[in-house]
């Protein structure tokens, strides 16, 4: 594909709707920001009565991600990271965390979401940190966008972004098939960064899973709580560095943990992949 051609790939901003609960708002309400409406409001009531730790588990996929972002920037020397399903902007962005250790480093972030692109494109955007409007589900139109295409330089180690997101694609093949496209287009020595929604099956964690879908489904944003082997079947083409996909708090770890561990954390997994 020329140039040319990448520029000419179309964003089309998905029309905005303030009368049903925003995944992006959502998870601004849980982190404590301020880029949210009653109708976001309410669905987080809900989902914190189900679940009432469900703000602090907001909390620890953003500290993962960013632990790992700054393991990668510090003692991996990557450069570069295209952060997929990015989310609202909040504290300690994946830039900030990438250029503590390297301010030369380079953030991408990709969000169909269109409140998501109108704050990004306010707050973010400069040399160094991009937003695109890219439905991380099509890797092909995504890798095409012209700021991804324009940034990203595919043919050197790049670190790609996947926190708290696969789990809103129901078809665990398609859910596959993203993240291959992905390995497939980056260069030996990237690395792939995946958290995702974890059930252990029977017993009362497994019951509380279910009944987190079922509530995401209520506000239009479906989840599946998948299994270790499919979390771990996500990885495919990708070697997985020690310690494996573990609980969040699991992996690597900054010091004795303050806050005791609840329910929650043990329905997430999380880990990290190079491109041999």
């Amino acid at each position: 594909m020329t140039s040319d051609e990448v520029r000419s790939v179309p964003r089309r901003p998905l029309p905005l709707d303030y009368s049903k609960p925003n995944l992006a708002r959502m998870k601004d309400v849980l982190l404590g920001g301020h880029d949210h409406y009653e109708v976001d409001r309410q669905a987080v009531v809900d989902l914190l009565a189900l679940a009432p730790d469900a703000a602090a588990m907001a909390k620890e996929f953003r500290a993962w991600a960013n632990r790992v972002v700054r393991f990668l920037a510090d003692a991996r020397g990557i450069d570069q990271f295209l952060d997929l399903g990015s989310g609202l902007p909040t504290a300690e962005n994946t830039h900030q965390a990438a250029q503590r250790y390297n301010p030369d480093a380079l953030v991408v972030y990709v969000d169909h979401d269109p409140v998501v692109q109108a704050h990004g494109l306010a707050l973010l955007e400069d040399h160094l940190v991009h937003v695109s409007g890219a439905d991380l589900t099509d890797p092909a139109r995504t890798l095409a966008d012209p700021v991804v295409a324009e940034h990203i330089e595919l043919d050197r180690p790049v670190a790609v972004i996947l926190n708290s997101v696969l789990h809103h694609i129901e078809d665990l093949g398609k859910a596959r098939a993203v993240v291959r496209a992905y390995v497939d287009a980056i260069a030996p020595g990237s690395y792939v960064l995946i958290t995702h929604d974890f059930t252990p099956g029977e017993g009362s964690r497994g019951a509380l899973a279910r009944k987190l879908d079922d509530l995401m489904a209520g506000t239009g944003h479906r989840t599946v709580h998948r299994g270790r082997d499919e979390i771990e079947s996500l990885f495919d083409g990708l070697e997985i560095l020690e310690p494996g996909v573990v609980h969040l708090h699991e992996w690597w770890p900054e010091g004795p943990r303050l806050a005791p561990l609840t329910e929650l954390n043990h329905l997430s997994l999380g880990g990290v992949g190079i491109k041999p």
